[in-house]
């Protein structure tokens, strides 16, 4: 599972993508609101951790903007401000859970294992289409013309991302930034190697979309043609 975790204050934010890590998550990390906020649209978390003051963008303004542009990744504010009325701004902003500073790093994991939960309970009918394939990343499988193609984890997270930004070139380093997270330390050949893979699979089947090789820049979903 993968976490953005967004919290200004920099030993804070060290010591909690420690934990988080340890307990076997993936994490990436930003800390300001703008920066985590166009980090969060790419889509790519399970779940993000937001601090509330944050600069140059407030939490909550951030979480707002998210929903408004249609991304749904449950989010966890973290803050000091425990007022009723504080918490009902920031769950009527779109937040899924409200925890208080300071907190036990026990509860913190729970709450991430309770928005894990619940993730995973809403994201059922949550299918992604290109051509006339069906994408359900949650099964890991593409369904095409009622054809079942079995995807391993790696390859259902890099065709999640080409799914979510179709039409758009993606960078090899946005892949795997968005996959294996920015501290990663993969070969760049890597993800040819996946999408060589994807290819293959896809291949003999009429899905009526390609993954295209943009020389020198990296891929990109088309919708018109087959693979």
């Amino acid at each position: 599972m993968k976490l953005l975790l967004i919290e200004d204050e920099v030993s804070l934010s060290d010591a909690l993508a420690y934990l988080l890590r340890k307990n076997g998550y993936l994490v990436d990390t930003a800390y300001d609101g703008i920066t985590g906020g166009e980090m969060a649209e790419t889509d790519a978390y399970d779940i993000l951790i937001i601090d509330r003051m944050l600069p140059k963008k407030e939490g909550t303004q951030m979480i707002k903007e998210l929903r408004h542009s249609g991304i749904k990744t449950p989010a966890l504010i973290l803050t000091a401000r425990d007022s009723i009325d504080d918490r009902v701004e920031g769950l009527d902003a779109g937040a899924d859970d409200y925890l208080i500073k300071p907190f036990s790093t026990q509860e913190l994991l729970a709450r991430i294992r309770a928005l894990s939960r619940r993730y995973i309970d809403n994201s059922d009918g949550e299918n992604l289409t290109a051509g006339n394939a069906i994408f359900k990343p949650l099964h890991k499988e593409i369904v095409i013309d009622s054809k079942i193609i079995r995807l391993t984890l790696k390859e259902t997270q890099i065709l999640e991302v080409l799914f979510r930004n179709k039409m758009n070139v993606l960078t090899r380093d946005q892949i795997i930034n968005k996959v294996w997270g920015l501290d990663s330390d993969v070969e760049m050949n890597i993800v040819e190697i996946y999408i060589h893979n994807l290819r293959k699979k896809l291949m003999p089947e009429k899905c009526h979309f390609t993954i295209e090789t943009v020389r020198g820049i990296g891929y990109m979903l088309k919708e018109g043609n087959d693979v």
